[in-house]
């Protein structure tokens, strides 16, 4: 099932865009690939379903799993089966509006289910891994996938399962008309962008982002990786991967920021 078109909404136009999402089911073939034992033989498998056996190609969109991961993450992914995840991202896919049209460019982006592996193992850091599938999806996005990402340490639910879906999809949409975010203030944009189209909520008082936000203003053109991951993800993450830290407290981040951001906005 396709769903064709994105609805601009607000204050946040472009131009309309003709793009197609539909779902490019992985849960079956995870779940089939994670039954077998973790030996080099399920490894070489997953390189081979994931290249499409070419070397350094990407056939099936599912770097965001860890091919060598314990049991648990078997687990995840049949509750996620169980819920009915990839019918719940059909149905979202289906539900959007006639929305954006880009009459110079038609695209068609598939929409992969992807499950990290927060729990066990080394393969993925959840911060790193986090900031790489929402502003570093050049690969991904020039390729026509969108991978919403999830992870083994969450709970599952049809509302998580619907907002995740939308957020990728509207950073894909994001990028259509958008440049690569370089800079904290694009970066910012692109989120602010992404909660607006979401209409995500935030429970937040001006008060709790007096020192973000002055923090924001002096760096918003910096390009500096450090100082935008520390925006976003706090000093505890940045401590954690021995980065520098700039008193960012963690339940005001960058990404509540944005919230706030389009909310005072209206």
């Amino acid at each position: 099932m396709k769903s064709k078109g994105i609805q601009q909404f607000g204050k946040h136009k472009t131009e309309v865009l003709n793009c197609t999402f539909e779902l490019l089911p992985t849960i079956d073939i995870m779940i089939d690939l994670y039954e077998k034992p973790r030996t080099f033989e399920r490894f070489q498998e997953y390189l081979k379903t994931l290249q499409g056996g070419t070397k350094g190609g990407l056939a099936m969109p599912i770097a965001g799993f860890n091919p060598m991961a314990k049991e648990h993450i078997l687990d995840s992914l049949k509750e996620l089966k169980k819920l009915g995840a990839e019918q719940i991202i059909e149905e979202t896919l289906n539900n959007l509006n006639d929305n954006v049209s880009l009459k110079s460019l038609n695209r068609k982006f598939k929409v992969a289910i992807n499950l990290s592996d927060d729990l066990k193992g080394g393969w993925t850091n959840r911060f790193t891994t986090d900031y790489d599938s929402k502003f570093k999806i050049n690969g991904l996005f020039n390729r026509n996938f969108c991978t919403p990402i999830f992870w083994t340490s969450e709970k599952f639910t049809k509302d998580v399962i619907r907002e995740r879906t939308l957020e990728y999809i509207f950073r894909a949409v994001y990028w259509l008309t958008k440049p690569k975010p370089k800079t904290l203030k694009e970066h910012l944009e692109q989120e602010i962008f992404v909660a607006s189209q979401v209409k995500s909520k935030g429970k937040f008082q001006e008060t709790d982002f007096i020192s973000l936000n002055k923090f924001y203003e002096d760096n918003k053109n910096t390009d500096n990786y450090h100082i935008i991951f520390n925006f976003f993800y706090g000093d505890t993450a940045s401590a954690s991967l021995k980065f520098p830290t700039y008193a960012v407290i963690e339940n005001v981040t960058g990404f509540e920021y944005s919230i706030y951001s389009e909310e005072k906005s209206k």
